[in-house]
């Protein structure tokens, strides 16, 4: 547990956007409607891909976690942005700000592995199909997803621990819209380095070990789909993988932004417009590029819009 032996604050003033006064109103209606969207589409993919039994496959299986995660990581940063928006005090207490670090680090970190875990699922699809059911069984698919949970677990307690045992004396006012590392660094009134470099060592442990792994596994993949005859087979498997990628290269793209960085570059807002990016951005798109363009998904959409439609008088048009 942090410990307030040595400190004198006993909360933070959270400045994320305060430069930006007069369009508070303005960037207040558009995160909420993009929090709105990656609540409601990551519900939506979570209920249809558990409701069809045609979709109870290892690839689904795993969008169901990631749509979990995506909905709790956001859930634990922008409630409180958004009241911070609106609100003349902008303070979030020692305790809260540490539980907000806490619950941020563990599912961001589950996420990071578990985006390892689908691109190692997506490569043993393409590289294997007909090893695929047998190496991609419940029991491995269940692994890797506690895996990536426990993962999160000494992360998120470990660097919890660490930064807020260090000594807070004022001031307590934090450039960004949450509770994070760099920004509460920049605060103690100690030096910091052993925590700086300790810091390093974890992102490259949550950041680039699993991005690495991610990489590792399109490598193969792209081997494989340039060894296909068929230009038809190559975009059906490049298709299954794209844009799995390029969210993966703007989630981690921008956090190695945050934390591959030295603490002289830290700033007013210099953080928040990335973490904006993987914090919302991010977990809007993903039900999209992920599933709702996915055609069996939308085929499982429209049967049980239609079920439910078939029982409205007037809607057996649809």
């Amino acid at each position: 547990m942090p410990s307030r032996n040595h400190t004198m604050v006993t909360h933070f003033i959270l400045l994320g956007f305060s430069n930006l006064s007069e369009m508070q109103a303005l960037l207040f209606a558009m995160v909420l409607t993009s929090f709105t969207i990656v609540l409601t589409g990551n519900i939506l993919i979570m209920f249809i891909t558990t409701l069809d039994s045609s979709l109870h496959t290892p690839m689904y299986f795993f969008l169901r976690n990631l749509s979990f995660l995506d909905i709790c990581y956001t859930s634990v940063t922008i409630p409180k942005m958004l009241a911070n928006l609106l609100a003349e005090n902008k303070s979030i207490s020692f305790t809260g700000c540490a539980a907000q670090l806490y619950f941020y680090l563990f599912f961001a970190t589950a996420e990071c592995y578990l985006l390892a875990a689908m691109a190692y699922d997506r490569y043993v699809a393409i590289s294997h199909p007909l090893r695929y059911t047998t190496v991609m069984n419940d029991r491995v698919c269940v692994r890797l997803v506690v895996a990536s949970y426990v993962v999160g677990l000494p992360v998120s307690f470990g660097q919890t621990t660490l930064i807020f045992n260090l000594p807070f004396c004022g001031p307590n006012e934090i450039h960004h819209f949450f509770c994070d590392i760099p920004p509460l660094l920049k605060l103690a009134c100690t030096d910091t380095y052993l925590n700086e470099v300790e810091v390093f060592a974890v992102a490259v442990l949550v950041v680039l070990a699993p991005f690495l792994l991610i990489l590792t596994s399109y490598a193969h993949i792209i081997l494989t789909i340039f060894k296909m005859s068929s230009a038809e087979g190559r975009r059906k498997a490049f298709s299954t993988c794209s844009s799995h990628l390029v969210v993966v290269i703007l989630f981690f793209g921008s956090g190695s932004f945050i934390y591959f960085r030295p603490k002289s570059s830290y700033g007013a807002d210099n953080d928040s417009v990335p973490a904006l990016l993987y914090i919302v951005l991010t977990p809007m798109l993903n039900p999209i590029i992920y599933s709702l363009r996915n055609q069996e998904v939308k085929g499982v959409l429209r049967r049980t819009l239609g079920r439910r439609c078939a029982n409205i008088q007037g809607c057996s048009r649809f």
